[in-house]
């Protein structure tokens, strides 16, 4: 794409002007400070009013919730703009200060606020449950409860207060080195005989092209770059490593993704039935890649091939034409979606330029039931980043729909937070393959969509997998480049088998993965998700439109319920390990869609 400054600006980047007009503006510190007052004045008035013998009136506690909810809101909204403001480029220094001067502030607002949640934990259970019931607070119920699960993992007040002061300088200090040092990098690479520095998203990008040569050449410069850094990248993770084994140590959680389970609200046993059924099946994913090299006409797939195009027709689409491939599609199962959707393109609620010291890959933020979410994307052309602008605004329906909740029921748990957006990609990706005459290009699609869906069943299993064998191996001995090499190819073993050819530089992809350093264990809720949406989509092929009432109440329920409870709506059992195998049918379909494909043209 070739677009002028001006029309970059108006189609491709995000206008934050209904936050703040820029890092500079004084209504940042002036909410600030009048949040940092209303928390004062929040704690003077309310400490104590709820751990009192019978607990706290019903009219009570509604009353400080709602005054809670608007000082979270407002220090969000700021929290929400640094972070936007640096992710779009953190080279800028103001981008940096704000960032960092907010995140100094929030958090003292925050640990102002912790009493609320120590003392509400407190109550006797019987007093709760009766208070919980009330009418009044039926926006706040599930919220209420959700507090009360983390009874046996919250400490004293002033320790809350220590943890949450340390954090700035600990794993939140260490959290900002990784996405600065990441973001700081080129990657020189030779193309037509001129080197070009590129950014870590650009050469990611190269792993899709057609020519091996540029695969392979992506790949080695990646890992090139990578390793000149293998040593601070390995001390930022095993010191984040060490720090949240303290944490859960002090918490007392049994093992290190109990605290992920319990914010997920999520049974621990579900989450390794579903593990042990994506590996179960990995030898599908294997059958896939074998068919792959035949059709790539290699003896086997290499590492940088595994998503290489198939064919030459899997061409490229300008950021206009990708708006409305969506917007089609979205509006095909419900002209709602497609207004909803709509907007981001029309109000500019969306950042998709590639530019140097912006991050990489994409999220969707959505900030609260009074604000409209925004996009991050890097969008470079290719047809794979129709899916991930597709996937975002998924995110951004989702958040969206869910805004008829309180802000403390308005996110969904990770385990439900792909819904939308997976959904999304799906229904873009049909939209995409009907339009498509060629069944050489048909075949391109399909291949693709079915990597994508590998990408994320099969390959964020393979993350955890690999974020448990690092937590267990830091137990024992420091976390080394060479050690987490040897982690992550055990890992990825189990998924490529014999398959793909994992080379040397491949050791080093650990490195660079940002869930591993911000969330830990949070890469299952991928896999969780993509398995639950295809089954979901199922269920619309067979249902037609009888199904859509139910899936945007679904999504509109937002955060105001556990996965387990919100599903059941739908008919779902998630504890059934029968519904997890489901999900690969569609995977099966879509594989034998492909080759009945490949074999008609071949006849």
């Amino acid at each position: 794409m070739s677009l002028s400054p001006e029309t970059r600006a108006a189609t491709m980047t995000w206008d934050l002007s209904d936050l703040f007009a820029g890092p500079d503006d004084p209504h940042i510190d002036q909410e600030l400070d009048r949040a940092t007052k209303d928390a004062e004045a929040f704690a003077s008035t309310y400490r104590g009013s709820i751990d009192v013998p019978g607990g706290p009136s019903v009219a009570h506690l509604l009353r400080v919730l709602r005054e809670f909810e608007d000082i979270l809101e407002r220090i969000d909204r700021v929290a929400s703009y640094s972070h936007l403001v640096f992710t779009a480029d953190t080279t800028k220094p103001a981008s940096r200060d704000l960032e960092q001067k907010v995140r100094i502030q929030t958090t003292a607002i925050q640990t102002r606020l912790l009493f609320l949640e120590l003392e509400w934990q407190k109550v006797d259970d019987a007093t709760a449950e009766k208070i919980m019931a009330a009418p009044e607070l039926a926006g706040y119920r599930y919220y209420l409860k959700r507090e009360r699960q983390n009874r046996p993992h919250t400490l004293s007040e002033p320790e809350e207060k220590i943890i949450a002061e340390l954090q700035v300088t600990g794993s939140a200090a260490w959290q900002t080195l990784f996405t600065e040092l990441i973001a700081s990098l080129t990657f020189p690479l030779e193309r037509d005989g001129e080197v070009k520095a590129l950014t870590l998203a650009q050469l990611l990008a190269l792993a899709h092209d057609p020519n091996r040569d540029v695969r392979r050449a992506a790949h080695e410069t990646q890992y090139r770059v990578l390793r000149q850094h293998d040593q601070t990248l390995a001390y930022i993770y095993n010191t984040l490593v060490q720090e949240k084994r303290t944490i859960d140590r002090l918490r007392h959680f049994p093992n290190p993704m109990a605290a992920r389970h319990l914010s997920n609200d999520v049974d621990p046993a579900v989450v390794e039935t579903m593990l042990d059924t994506v590996e179960a099946h990995a030898g599908l994913a294997q059958e896939y890649f074998r068919l792959k090299a035949k059709l790539l006409g290699l003896p086997k797939l290499a590492i940088y091939d595994q998503y290489a195009p198939i064919g030459s027709e899997a061409g490229k689409c300008d950021y206009a034409t990708a708006q409305r491939y969506i917007l089609d599609a979205f509006g095909e199962f419900s002209p709602r979606f497609a207004d909803l959707a709509r907007q981001f393109f029309e109000r500019r609620w969306i950042d998709a330029e590639v530019r140097p010291g912006k991050t990489g890959g994409a999220y969707c933020m959505s900030l609260s039931p009074r604000h409209h979410p925004y996009i991050l994307c890097n969008y470079t052309g290719n047809l794979r980043d129709v899916m991930t602008v597709a996937h975002e605004l998924g995110h951004g329906l989702h958040g969206l729909l869910a805004q008829k909740q309180t802000l403390l029921e308005y996110s969904s748990s990770l385990a439900l937070a792909e819904t939308a957006s997976v959904f999304g990609e799906m229904l873009v990706f049909d939209r995409l393959v009907e339009a498509e005459a060629s069944p050489a290009a048909k075949v391109a699609l399909i291949g693709s969509k079915i990597e994508d869906i590998f990408a994320t069943v099969f390959r964020q299993t393979i993350l955890t997998r690999y974020e448990q064998f690092a937590f267990a191996r830091q137990e024992k001995e420091r976390l080394t480049p060479e050690a987490l090499g040897d982690d992550w190819i055990a890992a990825n073993r189990r998924y490529y088998g014999d398959a793909v050819e994992m080379d040397e530089n491949y050791r080093w992809g650990w490195s660079y993965i940002p869930h591993f350093i911000n969330s830990p264990f949070y890469c299952y809720a991928y896999s969780f998700g993509e398995l639950l949406v295809l089954a979901l989509y199922r269920m619309h092929q067979e249902q037609g439109d009888r199904f859509i009432p139910g899936y945007i109440s679904l999504l509109e329920r937002g955060g105001s319920g556990s996965p387990a409870e919100l599903l059941a709506e739908l008919g779902v059992d998630i504890a059934d390990p029968g519904f997890w195998a489901k999900g690969f049918v569609e995977i099966e379909r879509l594989i034998g869609r492909m080759r009945d494909l490949v074999e008609g043209s071949a006849t």
